[in-house]
């Protein structure tokens, strides 16, 4: 069982950085994947990043790449996605999941735990 509690959420300008954090629970979180998803209003949540256990892979959103960064601590039971260069339509709530596998998932029926999201709303 992992609990996954986001943070790090906030209003910015467009141009500006976020920087979010999953805190996770549980002894066993480096034998977990990680992604990052986000879910606009009226839309389906979608894919933005993910990170294997080791950290040696990670996997990006096309619209994401290059301004985005996933990266873990393991020994803080932690992951992060770093934000630059937003942009408003990364405007949605942003989820942290796990997936009990080496190798990261893109969609969210990969993953067996959520945690309950933070707001990401970027201004224009």
């Amino acid at each position: 069982q992992v609990q996954l509690v986001e943070s790090g959420g906030g209003l910015v300008q467009a141009g500006g950085s976020l920087r979010l954090s999953c805190a996770a629970s549980g002894r066993t979180f480096s034998s977990y994947a990680m992604g990052w998803f986000r879910q606009a209003p009226g839309k389906e949540r979608e894919f933005v990043a993910a990170i294997s256990w080791s950290g040696s892979i990670a996997y990006y959103a096309d619209s994401v790449k290059g301004r985005f960064t996933i990266s873990r601590d393991n020994a803080k039971n932690a992951v992060y996605l770093q934000m630059n260069s937003l942009k408003p339509e990364d405007t949605a709530v942003y989820f942290c999941a796990a997936q009990r596998s080496y190798v990261p998932g893109t969609t969210p029926g990969n993953y067996d735990y959520w945690g309950q999201g933070t707001q990401v709303t970027v201004s224009s």
